[in-house]
């Protein structure tokens, strides 16, 4: 391929060997100045209103909203090929948040746009022009908008970075996404310095669609407009096909030939694979009818007989074979062929749990329609009896269960007659993608089970991960003891009165859920939501909470000895008669916290946020509240120091007042509000800043 001549005039030619003060630098240089600067405008175009709308959220005092439709659905397309983490559960934002990052998506789709639109109608956009940069067509004309998408989409972009992207897919690298950033950027400024083997490099893109990209500067200096010689067009699709029709004939037969040869082919395996279901469901229904006949309680069939038909039904594996099962399981009184039955549903398997599930919730209906009535009881035990069979198919089947549907079911006991009891059992289970939404779980154990676990790529936080639904779900008393409960939704739950010691509940989201005297010691929480959640009497000791989110939770009498809450966003948060003793809270955002009567001795507030905090009656002592911000915070008969100081000494420097004391060298208490005297001295006498000091 040949570059497009520039028209030179004689003088021009003579001129043209002085230098020029515009054109220092290299046409190469001022290509990548230009390029910079275009990618710079759409990157700042998006990131600043992006960093603006993080900065909105982190605001306290601003409403919160759910998330943009439109911003959650680019999430999940973004994580998917990236493999990274995502959240199918409602998040809330501050409703700047929202707006903002909705400009941060949309400014810079409408200013690659622009740009595009500049490039096609003058081959320049603004960054080019200043550097002297033009990009025309082989005519010396500007390129056009099918031109440019097919430069700037295709070659640019598209192409480099699924080079890249396939290149780090299938790698032993994947998932690292610095890897990838790195290759995608590798490719895009490899093929933009063009091929080293050509006399004059020419970009991939420009190769692509037919475009050069020249010096504006010069041509326009020389006063003429570039042009191309008839001899140096660049050959097309086109030309090629009308050069070569008998070629383009056969390719165009070919393509027909094997387009026909792959629809008959497809119609006869598909007419095959019908033709055998249809044998297979005649077979099936032949001998479901046969067993049904020994199973009727009419017929002469001996009680073994009959047990080998129940399971032999489940051997069929089709569904009305599992349905009629399903349904005899709660007709039958008879222990042994109950127990024959459920054996025969567990051999049939996973596809069983459909039918269970439709006859759990119908028998669940019933149980509330019939009250306090005699047939209550009767209902109570068919219930238990579905229950056990469910149990013991995901029993078997642990590990295997992903994306099984118990959404709305009862596994659980509510209001039942004292004697008749289930509790679902599943300690060491892989739950996995197991969807439990709305079920009943009261008392259920999962000691030791998981919750989440890696897609099918065998990777953990990735797009695919296999995580459980558990959003509003009924879970008092549950046991998840030491169970793995990382980046589970459990929105609006109940789990009061559950044990979850040692559990993993990292980057967990439980907003608005009720963990009301729930047991935490010893929990991995960090990165949790556990927004407007309700933890009042619970026992989060020697828990890690580091960078949660806590906004407005209630803690009422909560237990949080030894516990980390540094980074912990505790806005609005009640602590009142709360034990945060010994407890990290350093860089945690406490502001408009109620902390009254709480126990905060020998706490850490570091670097915290405790502006218009309510600490009265609270107990301070050995607290460090170096670097706090304590502007507009209620110390109203709050807990300095257990020793007294005499208020006619409040001026004079008693360096071992109290080793019990709060540490307040340079906290400012200046618009701290209720101080009493005793107070203003302690402050005055320890290092603390007031106007009133001295």
């Amino acid at each position: 391929m040949t570059s497009p001549m520039v028209r030179r005039s004689g003088n021009q030619s003579s001129q043209s060997k002085e230098p020029k003060k515009g054109n220092l630098l290299p046409l190469g240089t001022r290509r990548f100045g230009a390029w910079a600067v275009e990618i710079t405008l759409v990157a700042v175009s998006g990131l600043v209103p992006f960093g603006l709308g993080v900065y909105a959220n982190s605001r306290s005092d601003i409403e919160r909203i759910p998330l943009n439709p439109v911003l959650v659905l680019t999430e999940r397309a973004i994580a998917r090929p990236l493999a990274l983490p995502v959240s199918y559960s409602i998040r809330y934002v501050s409703w700047p948040t929202n707006f903002l990052w909705t400009i941060a998506l949309l400014t810079p789709i409408t200013i690659s746009s622009w740009q595009l639109y500049l490039l096609s109608k003058t081959g320049s956009t603004i960054p080019k022009r200043w550097f002297g940069v033009r990009v025309v067509n082989h005519e010396g004309t500007p390129p056009g908008l099918g031109s440019i998408v097919v430069r700037e989409v295709l070659g640019r972009w598209t192409v480099p970075i699924s080079v890249a992207y396939l290149l780090w897919r299938y790698s032993f690298v994947f998932p690292h996404l610095s890897v990838f950033t790195f290759l995608a950027l590798l490719m895009v400024l490899g093929e933009g310095m063009g091929w080293p083997a050509q006399r004059k490099r020419r970009a991939f893109h420009d190769c692509l669609a037919g475009t050069y990209t020249i010096d504006a500067k010069e041509q326009l200096q020389r006063g003429t407009e570039p042009g191309i010689s008839t001899s140096s067009k660049i050959p097309t699709p086109g030309n090629v096909i009308q050069r070569n029709p008998n070629f383009t004939l056969f390719l165009v037969g070919l393509t027909s030939m094997i387009a026909v040869l792959s629809t008959l082919v497809s119609t006869q395996i598909y007419v095959q694979t019908q033709e055998s279901n249809r044998r297979t469901e005649q077979i099936n229904s032949q001998k479901f009818l046969a067993l049904i006949t020994k199973i009727n309680s009419t017929s002469d069939s001996s009680n073994k007989e009959r047990e080998n038909a129940i399971l032999a039904l489940g051997g069929l594996n089709d569904r009305q074979s599992i349905k009629f099962l399903v349904d005899l399981l709660v007709q039958e009184t008879d222990p042994t062929t109950v127990d024959k039955v459920q054996q025969a549903l567990i051999n049939a398997g996973l596809p069983t749990i459909p039918e269970l599930k439709r006859m759990n919730q119908f028998l669940a209906d019933q149980l509330k329609s019939v009250g306090n009535s005699p047939m209550r009881e009767s209902k109570q035990r068919q219930l238990i009896l579905n229950q056990q069979a469910i149990n013991k198919v995901l029993a078997v089947y642990r590990g295997k269960i992903k994306d099984v549907d118990l959404s709305n079911t009862q596994l659980g006991t509510k209001g039942f007659a004292q004697d008749l009891f289930f509790k679902l059992v599943l300690e060491k289970s892989d739950l996995s993608g197991v969807i439990f939404k709305g079920a009943n779980l009261n008392q259920a154990n999962f000691q030791g089970s998981r919750f989440r676990g890696v897609g099918e790529d065998g990777r953990w936080d990735t797009y695919d991960d296999a995580i459980a639904d558990l959003n509003q779900v009924e879970l008092k008393q549950a046991n998840f003891t030491d169970a793995n409960l990382s980046r589970v939704s459990m929105n609006k739950s109940d789990l009061s009165r559950a044990t979850l010691n040692r559990a993993n509940l990292s980057n967990a989201r439980l907003m608005g859920a009720n963990l009301s005297s729930t047991q935490l010691v010893g929990s991995d929480l960090r990165g949790t939501i556990l927004e407007n959640a309700s933890l009042t009497g619970a026992d989060i000791s020697d828990s890690q909470l580091t960078g949660a989110n806590l906004y407005a939770a209630n803690l009422n009498r909560a237990s949080a000895i030894g516990t980390q809450l540094s980074h912990a966003n505790l806005t609005k948060t009640n602590w009142q008669g709360a034990d945060l003793s010994e407890s990290y809270l350093d860089h945690a955002n406490l502001s408009n916290a109620n902390l009254s009567v709480a126990r905060l001795t020998g706490a850490v507030f570091r670097s915290a946020k405790l502006e218009n905090a309510n600490l009265r009656n609270a107990d301070l002592s050995r607290a460090d509240l170096r670097g706090a911000n304590v502007a507009g915070a209620d110390f109203q008969g709050a807990i300095l120091s257990t020793a007294k100081q005499d208020p006619g000494d409040q001026f004079v420097q008693t360096p071992d007042l109290d080793s019990q004391a709060a540490i307040i060298q340079g906290v400012d208490f200046s618009e701290a509000k209720n101080l009493d005297r005793n107070q203003l001295a302690f402050i005055c006498t320890q290092g603390g800043i007031h106007s009133r000091c001295p």
